[in-house]
């Protein structure tokens, strides 16, 4: 089987900054957790149960519309940089991969369709993660896609629920809707004007809560904060989701407001910070990933401020995704050292923003360079 032909541009539809809000919000993600009757989950399920989940998944597929063209791949059957760049797309979670180099368990899958934004992650933490990653704001139609999924996935496989804590999951705190909301925003502006501690303070007083990147036990890195709902019992699931974009439509409204005070109150040193953030990415010989992503977002803040034309999100947002370090292994055909793929992100960079026509202040564009 060729491993990289079933993945080679699949998740990366959310990248398009096609959605509501896009210069602020890169993305939409609503998830459902199901296990299924009768077998038993978290650390509990052995072997067996993970098998039977797999085959229950492998045989619905085929009565379900949604799930039309589908693949499911099994990751053990993944070459680890392959199994990497599921995770870097937000494909797969780090729990799917497997702890401490053990690699996935043995029934651990994701199911990806041809045709739709989301996937399916078999045997996690619980049997089933169904997910939808979406460009911008968009969580009523995130939530209703994943919904009409998730019904279609409850006729044909008996999920665990009951009647009094609905449905069941192996953490409690996911017991009862088990949906997971997140909207991961970029807040530079409320980071510059010190007010994103106040923020912060706010969402997890409303029973939200923000992590990094790629969630649970990951850093916040470039101002980029993934903020979901904390709670998920006791609350329909329509009252979540419905709770979330109003606070989300709110700290955009604050996002805005501080961008226009540093416009007003230190345009000089915001257009510095700004164009010098575009310089080093422009012309660095060697990028941390930490390092890019700080940049980034301060590139990020300049097309959105309308002081770097020329320059598109969607360019951006690929950037964030395509040097990582799996991304940038699978490009150079091996792996690569810490230090050749710091070389390697620069190089990447390099390229892609030659590509755009950016125009310094009172200058030509930038001409080509050789990378």
């Amino acid at each position: 089987m060729d491993e990289w032909a079933s993945v080679p541009d699949y998740g990366l539809g959310w990248l398009d900054a096609s959605g509501p809000n896009a210069d602020i919000v890169l993305s939409t993600r609503v998830r459902l957790a199901r296990n299924v009757q009768g077998r038993a989950f978290g650390p509990r399920a052995r072997l067996n149960d993970r098998e039977a989940v797999l085959r229950s998944v492998r045989d619905s597929m085929n009565r379900i519309e949604l799930l039309g063209g589908s693949h499911v791949i099994e990751l053990v059957d993944l070459e680890p940089r392959v199994r990497r760049i599921l995770h870097e797309r937000r494909l797969v979670s780090s729990d799917l991969l497997g702890r401490d180099d053990k690699g996935p368990e043995h029934g651990a899958a994701v199911l990806l369709p041809d045709e739709h934004p989301f996937s399916i992650m078999v045997n996690e933490e619980d049997h089933l993660r169904v997910q939808a990653v979406v460009s911008g704001l968009r969580l009523q139609d995130t939530w209703s896609l994943v919904d009409r999924l998730d019904d279609a996935l409850g006729r044909e496989i008996a999920y665990a629920y009951h009647h009094e804590f609905g449905f069941l999951t192996s953490c409690p705190t996911n017991a009862g809707t088990g949906l997971r909301a997140s909207v991961l925003v970029h807040l530079p502006a409320l980071v510059l004007t010190k007010e994103i501690g106040k923020v912060l303070q706010g969402l997890s007083q409303v029973g939200l809560t923000f992590r990094g990147l790629y969630g649970e036990g990951s850093e916040v890195v470039g101002n980029f904060f993934q903020v979901s709902n904390q709670t998920t019992l006791g609350q329909s699931e329509e009252d979540l989701i419905d709770h979330l974009e109003r606070m989300i439509s709110q700290v955009i409204q604050y996002e805005q407001h501080a961008r226009q005070v540093l416009l007003r109150d230190a345009a000089n040193v915001t257009e510095d910070k700004i164009w010098r953030a575009y310089g080093l990415l422009r012309y660095a010989r060697s990028l941390s990933f930490e390092e890019m992503m700080n940049l980034l977002s301060g590139v990020r803040l300049g097309v959105s401020l309308k002081l770097l034309p020329g320059l598109r999100v969607y360019t951006l947002n690929k950037i964030m995704v395509f040097t990582q370090a799996a991304h940038l292994a699978q490009a150079a055909g091996k792996d690569l050292p810490a230090t050749e793929c710091d070389a390697h992100r620069a190089a990447y960079v390099r390229r892609i923003l030659a590509t755009e026509g950016v125009v310094p202040p009172g200058g030509e564009p930038a001409g080509t360079e050789r990378t």
